[in-house]
């Protein structure tokens, strides 16, 4: 007994008399090894209940995708679906353009775009999203007669069994280049607030107007995009050869000329150049 516990005494002693002879190097790198049984090698995994929002929020707004519009798509895109149960189908168009269009003002508002469809993204009853670039899609905008920078606001309800199309309802809204917001944008759909724009009810109504309903508002819109084309003084040159002719016409012909022209026909000559017609012989 005795001797167990002067052994336990010993021992220690014995080691650290062996630990002070050891170069203080080797000292400090044993401490470290003995360390390293302590640390994990391995990253546990995050569970997926403390994951961060923005991964949810990324995969919302992946899913929210905004459809460019053009003259061969437009009508398939923005036709209702007969096999959703939601009626009407809301889209909001947003109706942009370039140097040529829209001057390179529209540059700051697209950007608000791109955070309002971000924002609607995380909103499950928010319309679908599409957009119109004017510059690429001139003869779409003559169609539409669509102006940059624009949302349109386009509710198209989902006809019944055995029941014609009800009619869409088109709203007009106007935004400012320099003042308008993704809160103005967003609500639009969040307040109601496209109910304030402009209601579309005239004859180039892209889907109920007389233009639409008569397969001509194409070929209008095509002809619109055309003459925007023609450089503003060929028309001047082509109003001013109109005017001239609708003005000669309606002053009648010169009288003197008239008369020298029966004189000429009664005497069978042609008078001299310059000279006075020939007297009646």
């Amino acid at each position: 007994m005795h001797l167990t516990h002067t052994l336990a005494l010993v021992l220690p002693a014995l080691t650290a008399a062996q630990d002070v002879q050891k170069p203080l190097i080797q000292q400090a790198g044993d401490w470290i090894n003995s360390l390293r049984g302590y640390i994990p090698t391995t990253v546990p995994a995050v569970p997926s209940a403390l994951k961060s929002p923005v991964a949810a929020s990324t995969a919302k707004i992946a899913a929210k995708k905004v459809t460019p519009l053009t003259m061969s798509n437009y009508e398939s895109v923005l036709t209702p679906d007969p096999s959703s149960p939601k009626s009407p189908q809301e889209w909001m168009v947003f109706v942009t353009g370039g140097n040529k269009t829209c001057g390179g003002h529209c540059a700051r508002l697209e950007r608000e775009w791109n955070e309002t469809a971000s924002l609607l993204a995380l909103d499950a009853t928010s319309p679908s999203l599409a957009s119109i670039d004017c510059d690429r899609e001139g003869a779409l905008c003559s169609t539409w007669m669509a102006k940059p920078p624009t949302i349109w606001h386009i509710s198209r309800p989902v006809a019944g069994a055995g029941q014609s199309t009800p009619a869409s309802t088109v709203y007009v809204n106007y935004f400012n280049v320099t003042h308008s917001t993704a809160g103005d944008m967003v609500a639009l759909h969040s307040g109601k607030k496209y109910e304030e724009g402009v209601l579309n009810e005239g004859w180039f109504d892209p889907f109920d107007g007389q233009l639409a309903k008569l397969g001509v508002n194409k070929a209008v819109g095509w002809a619109l995009f055309g003459i925007g084309l023609v450089p503003s003084w060929a028309f001047m040159i082509v109003i001013s050869m109109v005017s001239r002719t609708i003005i000669a016409r309606r002053n009648g012909p010169n009288p003197a000329v008239q008369q020298r022209e029966a004189e000429r026909r009664a005497t069978g000559r042609n008078p001299p150049l310059g000279g006075a017609p020939p007297a009646n012989e």
